[in-house]
């Protein structure tokens, strides 16, 4: 009897010391922040998870898209750790954005060895892509969706951690995608994949897709993962229905959504690099590439590419002035000693002409930040040709319809694909072929007449006055 007494108090102030010290713990909490109760999340037992390597031409772009796709998960409140795995090449202060502004827990890693870079169909952009399959050693989870930096979110799929070992979508008849794939991590499975590296397994593509194809063959036999409804995991290896990764190839077909198995959750861009959706260049192009960039928008922002916008919008302002006001006089650029010097001079200007004109056409395209917003790129581009042609318009003495026709060309042809009522993409294509069917005979004419006004001010007395009307010293046929 005395034993249950002593016992019973021995349970009571373990109870009391424990309710001091959790007391304690939240006074110290509420003071470190300002004074108010802080809820402290639970670690969380799953994450999504990508990954970002360095040594691209487009390393940047990819930093951007992976900040966007992270903020797109926390705005969709999801109840998981957002997690990147980084080579240990990635600039620190890249590093530092993703884990104090984004919210990512960063993971540091050594580049796993390609064994593959030798294959002649090798592209030398997927070298370090195996670093997906440290995704497997991720053991402090219990699933891991891993995802391409290339994903827009549409609705939250936290269901897919209740999917098995592995689980993945067919976005091919036969093969399935590794731009989103849910795994249970496991040390057994990511030690045996680095052992298949070291021993040369066969990969038909020499990345991440052909290593993980590979290794699970038999996934298009497996049964169709349906999230059981009392939230429970599942076991085994399972198909994931398309609306988990949906091609945005199939959007371009009828410009609308329309896949009945499972959610229409995700897109993914798996198309050519540089029409990749946060390229500003790929709207109106590409009409989904305005839905990625308002996903930037209301995320990140655009704050790293305004001041080379304004810079380069200032710029071009000044050259319109100036062109403008300081037409040149041609008449002290060459005095005529013969024919035949005469020609050669006409003929090095006109192919100076039509380069420059070409050049507005082009240099303004390559010098906007390529992750700029498209309405504000598509804007600034048109604005920079239309500065860099006035050059040549005033520079020439040319007519400025003939020289904008391009311009006009370009303005349309934007309009055209941006017309938001096509009733699919075989009815845009047409359209938009149809437009640059009529209007290629106007910039023909324009050709033209650029070429026979060039002709008509190179030939004027203003750009070429006769030796025998004005006589200059003696040797005074230099440039100046």
């Amino acid at each position: 009897m005395d034993g249950g007494k002593e016992q019973r108090k021995i349970a009571g102030l373990v109870r009391t010391l424990l309710l001091i010290l959790a007391a304690t713990a939240a006074y110290e909490a509420r003071e470190a922040f300002g004074g108010e109760a802080v809820a402290v999340r639970a670690p969380s037992k799953n994450a999504y998870a990508t990954m970002m390597y360095m040594g691209t031409p487009r390393d940047y772009e990819f930093y951007v898209a992976i900040r966007v796709l992270l903020r797109s998960l926390a705005a969709l409140d999801v109840q998981t750790d957002r997690l990147v795995i980084a080579s240990l090449d990635v600039p620190l202060r890249w590093v530092r954005a993703l884990e104090h502004e984004d919210g990512a827990k960063v993971l540091r890693v050594k580049n796993l060895n390609n064994p593959y870079e030798d294959q002649s169909n090798f592209d030398r952009r997927f070298k370090l892509t195996l670093n997906k399959l440290y995704a497997w050693s991720l053991v402090d989870y219990d699933r891991v969706v891993m995802l391409d930096a290339d994903n827009l979110f549409l609705q939250k799929t936290d269901e897919l951690f209740q999917c098995g070992q592995f689980c993945a979508v067919f976005i091919n008849p036969c093969i399935f995608h590794t731009g989103l794939f849910v795994l249970q991590p496991s040390m057994e499975v990511f030690n045996d994949m680095k052992k298949e590296l070291e021993r040369g397994r066969e990969n038909p593509d020499g990345a991440d897709q052909g290593f993980i194809c590979g290794y699970y063959p038999d996934l298009l036999d497996r049964p169709m993962f349906h999230p059981p409804p009392n939230g429970t995991k599942l076991d085994g290896t399972f198909r994931l229905p398309l609306g988990y990764q949906m091609d945005a190839t199939y959007y371009y077909l009828r410009l609308r959504w329309s896949v009945p198995c499972g959610p229409n959750s995700v897109i993914t861009f798996p198309g050519a690099p540089w029409l990749k959706p946060w390229y500003w260049w790929s709207w109106p192009v590409l009409p989904l590439g305005i839905s990625w960039h308002e996903q930037r928008r209301q995320t990140i922002g655009y704050v790293a590419e305004i001041p080379a916008m304004l810079v380069q919008f200032a710029t071009y302002l000044g050259i319109i002035v100036l062109t403008r006001l300081a037409r040149p006089n041609f008449s002290k650029l060459c005095y005529r000693r013969s024919e035949n010097h005469i020609s050669l001079i006409q003929a090095g200007l006109k192919v100076i002409a039509v380069w420059s004109i070409v050049a507005s056409y082009i240099v303004p395209f390559f010098i906007i930040p390529r992750t700029l917003h498209p309405l504000p790129a598509w804007s600034l581009y048109l604005f920079g040709s239309f500065a860099l042609c006035s050059i040549a318009i005033n520079a020439f003495l040319l007519p400025m319809l003939p020289v904008l026709v391009p311009w006009f060309g370009i303005f349309g042809s934007l309009l055209v694909m941006a017309f938001p009522w096509y009733s699919d993409g075989v009815v845009r294509a047409l359209a938009v072929f149809g437009y640059a069917f009529c209007a290629a005979p106007f910039v023909w004419i324009a050709i033209v007449k650029v070429m026979a006004s060039l002709q008509v001010s190179l030939e004027r007395e203003a750009f070429f006055p006769r030796l025998g009307e004005s006589s200059p010293p003696p040797g005074f046929n230099k440039l100046y």
